[in-house]
């Protein structure tokens, strides 16, 4: 049986362009570092693509899987990840541009993540 591989075209238009720039000013306005618009633009489109797909469930199937990995250890060696408030934070923004509707299925996913400033940050 053969692999079936699906190519899906992006068709930049004035709403991909508005909707990139706007994630971007709400990022930065955030102060996070400014996305390049153009893979903003093919990657989120006009609908958000993935992320607004199924809101919270990539975040969490993410966090499992490097949870997995983080101590090598199986069973009790094993620790738990907890997950950065900003990277939350971050999905949280692009949700409110591309897939405002979908904001509060997200908090509700993620409301039992533990989060905390994981991420070292340069001054």
């Amino acid at each position: 049986m053969a692999d079936l591989i699906r190519y899906s075209s992006f068709k930049r238009t004035d709403e991909t362009a508005a909707k990139a720039n706007q994630l971007r000013e709400e990022l930065v306005k955030a102060s996070y570092p400014a996305p390049d618009l153009d893979t903003t633009e093919r990657l989120l489109g006009t609908d958000g693509g993935a992320v607004c797909e199924k809101p919270g469930n990539a975040l969490k199937k993410a966090l499992h899987r490097i949870q997995q990995l983080s101590t090598g250890a199986p069973g009790p060696g094993n620790r738990p990840v907890i997950a950065d408030t900003r990277a939350v934070q971050a999905e949280r923004i692009v949700l409110t541009v591309y897939c405002p509707g979908k904001v509060d299925d997200f908090d509700e996913a993620v409301e039992d993540l533990k989060t905390d400033d994981t991420i070292r940050r340069r001054p």
